[in-house]
């Protein structure tokens, strides 16, 4: 290992791939993805260009991995979401759009700067676990919730989960896009709609 190289891993015990990883979602949630380039990325990590291919194939992989992480980092500082069965479906409700809200605030202007980067995009795919998004655990609440006889046994998840996450998109992109006027509607005012369809 160059002096360099632990020069920039003497803080903390994590492997030098780790810390290009944590490096690129950093740069990534400060600066977004669309003109981050391999020397920045080295330059901040306190590495030279050509170490970050010792760890990754190209580019392309390593801003997966640094995107899969700046998920990661927001959704650890929103904290957990409700279970089902706890405290009421409109308040879990509430919490679960909260949540969406704010994530997509934190990820969507990095992923709009990636839309014309479909390679970085499909391995962030293949990173991401079945299951692990939070429109998946809005999904899988909303059927166990049903399976609590807490919603209407013809309540449709999927469609609900649908008509939340839009919301979520909907919000946050016309922020992204100037002139853009968003619907104005509030969370409350979201889950009272929905839930009038489902409860």
């Amino acid at each position: 290992m160059s002096p360099r190289t632990a020069a920039a891993l003497r803080d903390g015990d994590r492997s030098l791939r780790e810390h290009l990883i944590a490096t690129a979602g950093a740069l990534m949630a400060e600066e977004g993805a669309a003109k981050l380039t391999v020397r920045a990325i080295a330059r901040r990590a306190g590495v030279a260009d050509g170490v970050l291919y010792n760890h990754f194939a190209d580019k392309e992989e390593l801003l997966a991995h640094a995107l899969r992480e700046h998920v990661r980092e927001a959704e650890r500082d929103l904290g957990a979401l409700p279970a089902p069965g706890s405290a009421s479906v409109e308040a879990n409700l509430r919490a679960h759009l909260t949540y969406g809200l704010a994530l997509h605030q934190a990820i969507l202007p990095t992923f709009a700067g990636l839309l014309t980067h479909p390679a970085v995009l499909a391995r962030f795919a293949e990173l991401t676990p079945t299951g692990d998004e939070w429109r998946d655990r809005l999904l899988a609440y909303l059927h166990a919730e049903r399976d609590l006889g807490r919603l209407s046994p013809t309540t449709r998840p999927a469609a609900a989960a649908a008509l939340l996450v839009g919301a979520c998109h909907e919000t946050v992109f016309s922020a992204l896009v100037p002139h853009t006027a968003s619907v104005a509607t509030s969370v409350d005012e979201l889950v009272a709609t929905v839930l009038e369809g489902i409860s």
